[in-house]
């Protein structure tokens, strides 16, 4: 008589492949309380449908959606074995992007894909989730994990996110207010934000050979602290402006800095000008500047130099615009201005 297998000791043909449902699974448990602390008052029912259920603002409001990643700033977080930083970076990214249109955000879709499903980064990618949703007053309302072994390196995962918001039709910022005579205000970026890391990689990495936990040079924090510093999230004092300053046009300074970004919101004839001696460019971008030997043109579209979000009022709201902004704990800046001309941005550096 042929002995019966125990069930406890099976390892299925699928985890000998590299894909382990029961240790997925498992996970995903573990972080269902996490998630359904960022419900809010429009989620319909909890996670583990087909499809997250959220009711609908009404039809004088406009839905906006984005989609982002994380990019290459994962890889650091791997090789510095610190997750619970990237999803908050991911949630605060796409926040910032429906906010240039005056949204706010209403829930959140993440995917996880990677070679091997690890429980531990798993659970520490989506408490940034959890934190940066909460923090924002979004909903995580579902997202897929993936175990692809072969398309994803060993040890290393894909961050991916979705999200939805909302504006009132009639609040919607489009930037076709915008005109000659307005001025444009920086709000500070944490640091790289999420973009720009395979350039700063291979200039902190390899070509200075520095490692994570090293200090970066001209600085009293690690390489670790400088790369992953978080990608801030700007809804709470943008819309503490909104409410009190018309605001013609916003924009999220990510991959393109100024001259790709600014452009998006700006009509035709309007040219804007960024006065690059108005702020202090903050060492973790000069240091990479001098030692990758980048052109300084180049710095300023592949990074966003220290300035995460630009905000666009008129010359006469703007002492408004700032004693509101430092109110709301932001180090506000004038970096430039809206003049006649084509649809661009120039430097000056005076």
């Amino acid at each position: 008589m042929m002995k019966q297998a125990d069930d406890t000791q099976k390892v299925s043909a699928y985890a000998q492949a590299g894909v382990d449902i029961d240790s997925k699974m498992s996970g995903i448990e573990v972080i269902k309380t996490m998630v359904r602390t960022t419900a809010t008052k429009g989620v319909v029912g909890g996670i583990g449908g087909f499809g997250g259920l959220f009711q609908s603002p009404g039809k004088e409001n406009l839905l906006v959606a984005s989609t982002d990643g994380v990019g290459t700033k994962l890889k650091v977080a791997v090789i510095a074995k610190k997750h619970d930083t990237v999803g908050q970076d991911l949630v605060n990214h796409c926040v910032n992007d429906i906010l240039v249109q005056g949204a706010k955000p209403l829930f959140f879709l993440d995917y996880i894909g990677a070679s091997r499903f690890d429980p531990v980064v798993f659970k520490d990618v989506v408490s940034g989730l959890c934190k940066a949703c909460k923090e924002n007053g979004c909903a995580l309302l579902g997202g897929e994990t993936a175990e692809m072994p072969g398309l994803y390196p060993q040890n290393e995962y894909d961050l991916v996110g979705t999200i939805v918001g909302t504006v009132p039709r009639k609040q919607l910022i489009t930037g076709k207010k915008i005109k000659p005579g307005d001025v444009i205000i920086g709000l500070p970026s944490g640091g790289l934000q999420t973009n720009g890391f395979s350039l700063a990689r291979k200039v902190i990495f390899d070509q200075c050979g520095l490692t994570p936990q090293d200090l970066l040079p001209g600085t009293r924090y690690t390489v670790t602290e400088a790369l992953l510093a978080l990608h801030r999230s700007f809804l709470k004092p943008v819309t503490a402006l909104m409410a009190q300053v018309p605001v013609h046009g916003m924009a999220h300074i990510t991959g393109g800095g100024f001259v790709d970004n600014i452009p998006r919101v700006l009509p035709e004839n309007c040219t804007a000008v960024i006065n690059r001696s108005s702020w202090r460019v903050p060492t973790l971008f000069t240091f990479i500047e001098r030692q990758g030997r980048v052109d300084r043109d180049e710095m300023y579209r592949v990074f966003n130099m220290g300035i995460g979000f630009c905000i666009i009022v008129r010359q006469k709201d703007a002492s408004a615009a700032m004693a509101l902004l430092s109110k709301a704990r932001q180090a506000p800046v004038l970096i430039g201005a809206i003049e006649k001309g084509p649809r661009k941005v120039i430097y000056r550096d005076s």
